[in-house]
């Protein structure tokens, strides 16, 4: 594989950063996700930060090189990641679960799949049209779907904060995978928080991603959504990558995997933000045990069902 990748995250007018942007890849495969704690909710940070190193690690795992079941892997990793926060919660007293929602993507053999849960997007871009973005689980999605308000009056209409789907609630997530799709060469993938695609409109980006290229078209896009929101500016995080495929010619702004052993992974460090945040961040071994937990109680529930 081949490909560019560009990801930054920025705080907006807000207090503190509760986004979390991640990815990992294989010799094989590759794994991306933004998740946006919630700050409607306290430690709305934690929920993202645990979302992102449990999903993340799980990949980490599963890919040697490759994933069984890219599809499968996004449904199960976000589903357990929900339970990893909601069991971090317990296990710390908090009388809240934090909440995050969550968009990942995995690309493996030129095809890309995703998931989400929430109103993180993702943005399929080639020639600067969009081919496919993800549908919020909020109320104004819903509104829109109804015709009772305009696409273009979502971004300002009250009500746009409430979600009805994410990681951490008392209910288990709603969690929309998309089918595989095949990836031509300079294809562009957008992960984005509501920071970003609030203010922008996705004609807009993808507009900025033709003309300019991801690594100069982020930060400006960024700066323009920023520059919108004034005040109101919400956290605004991105993670894009444009696919090259499997080229031969290694350029020197690119990430090339042909070389990689099979069972080993990069990921790039992540910045665990505030000392809560850091506070949560879990070894090798709590994760492994976590997993085993969590896998052991779904599965418990499942058998309560039958």
């Amino acid at each position: 594989m081949q490909f560019s990748i560009y990801q930054e995250s920025r705080r907006g007018a807000r207090k503190s950063n509760q986004d979390r942007v991640a990815y990992c890849y294989s010799r094989d495969a590759l794994l991306m996700l933004v998740a946006d704690g919630m700050g409607g909710h306290p430690h709305g940070e934690l929920a993202a930060q645990i979302a992102a190193q449990f999903i993340t690690e799980a990949f980490r795992r599963a890919a040697r090189p490759r994933l069984s079941d890219p599809r499968s892997f996004l449904r199960e990793a976000l589903t357990e990641a929900h339970y990893a926060i909601i069991q971090h919660a317990d296990d710390s007293g908090l009388p809240e679960s934090p909440r995050t929602t969550c968009v990942a993507c995995i690309v493996q053999d030129n095809t890309a799949c995703w998931a989400h849960a929430g109103d993180s997007r993702l943005y399929h871009i080639r020639d600067g049209g969009i081919l496919a973005q993800t549908k919020d689980h909020s109320l104004v999605q819903q509104l829109i779907d109804t015709g009772r308000i305009r696409k273009d009056a979502a971004a300002a209409h009250p009500e746009r904060s409430r979600i009805f789907s994410c990681l951490g609630s008392e209910r288990p997530p709603r969690v929309d995978l998309s089918q595989g799709v095949l990836l031509a060469a300079l294809d562009t993938l957008i992960l984005c928080s509501d920071g970003l695609w609030g203010p922008l409109s996705g004609e807009i980006i993808g507009s900025a991603v033709l003309k300019m290229g991801i690594m100069q078209a982020v930060p400006e896009l960024l700066d323009e959504a920023e520059r919108r929101a004034g005040r109101e500016c919400d956290n605004l995080s991105v993670l894009a990558l444009t696919w090259e495929g499997h080229t031969q010619a290694r350029q020197p702004d690119r990430a090339a995997t042909s070389s990689m052993p099979p069972a080993s992974a990069a990921t790039p460090a992540q910045d665990p933000g505030t000392a809560q945040a850091r506070d949560a961040y879990l070894s090798d071994e709590e994760i492994e045990h976590a997993i085993a937990r969590i896998r052991s109680a779904m599965k418990r529930q499942t058998n309560d069902k039958t």
